[in-house]
């Protein structure tokens, strides 16, 4: 059990110092930038990452800290949706700081490159259709419930018959649905790429294209529409139902090792922040 956990904490440390490299690897492949953009983007990716390293990541930790001790007793949903708003807030001031580092950027896209992007997103969308629309709707479910289980077995180690069920009704009974789910990648990577070629007009302030670049982000997770709130709303709420349900149906030996692992993660992190 130890050797598993050691290595990833392992991949977290070593992952975070790779994330300028990744980073930069990810945008490219997306954008597909030129010799100027590149120096920018690298730029603004290295001061981004020494601004978070030195100011922010401490308070992962602490949530971390949080969530160790929380985890040893019984949850509440409340309590799980609390450390989700702490985690948005905490995506929020990193995104803020990244679009401000991004502007100088998006200024210099040209339409080749957001063609590029487009067809990036075309690719990508296939990919999210062979993992979650293709097949029967007892094979797509199947899938879902597997990723679920997968997600907690990284952290409880492995379930119980009881629980593998409990997890099968909570998916199955999930507001999300594969269909739903592509209508809302579609919106989000529109509004990214409209968002986009706006700015890349030449005319647009800095400050401009900075509020409407945040504004992207915003509805990444709030919808503008009634009918996209009150499902994203009604999915956050059974998302936070269900790990408490689960999480208070675990044995001693599953929250302790819950708590190795986030324990772990919390000294990883607290290394990172030394000088």
């Amino acid at each position: 059990m130890t050797l598993p956990l050691l290595q990833a904490c392992s991949a977290i440390k070593l992952g975070y110092q790779q994330l300028p490299t990744l980073s930069y690897w990810w945008l490219d492949s997306a954008v597909s930038f030129n010799d100027a953009q590149t120096e920018r983007a690298k730029e603004g990716l290295a001061n981004l990452y020494q601004w978070h390293r030195s100011q922010e990541l401490a308070t992962y930790s602490d949530l971390l800290q949080r969530a160790t001790e929380l985890s040893q007793g019984k949850l509440q949903a409340d309590q799980v949706c609390s450390a989700w708003g702490e985690a948005r807030s905490m995506m929020d001031r990193s995104m803020r700081v990244a679009i401000t580092q991004a502007v100088p950027v998006v200024q210099m896209l040209g339409p080749r490159q957001l063609s590029h992007l487009a067809r990036h997103q075309d690719s990508k969308n296939e990919d999210w259709d062979k993992e979650w629309l293709q097949g029967s709707a007892t094979e797509r479910l199947e899938r879902r419930v597997d990723k679920t289980l997968e997600r907690y077995r990284s952290f409880y180690g492995e379930l119980s018959a009881a629980q593998i069920a409990l997890v099968k009704t909570q998916v199955s009974q999930s507001s999300w649905h594969p269909e739903w789910g592509r209508q809302e990648r579609l919106r989000r990577e529109q509004d990214l790429l409209s968002t986009l070629r706006q700015s890349a007009l030449g005319n647009v302030p800095a400050a401009q294209i900075e509020a409407n670049l945040f504004g992207v982000w915003m509805r990444w997770f709030t919808p503008p529409d009634d009918a996209g709130r009150a499902m994203v709303q009604k999915m956050t709420r059974q998302a936070c139902d269900n790990l408490a349900q689960l999480h208070n149906t675990t044995s001693p030996e599953q929250r302790q090792r819950l708590a190795r692992t986030l324990r772990n993660y919390e000294r990883d992190i607290r290394e990172l922040t030394r000088p």
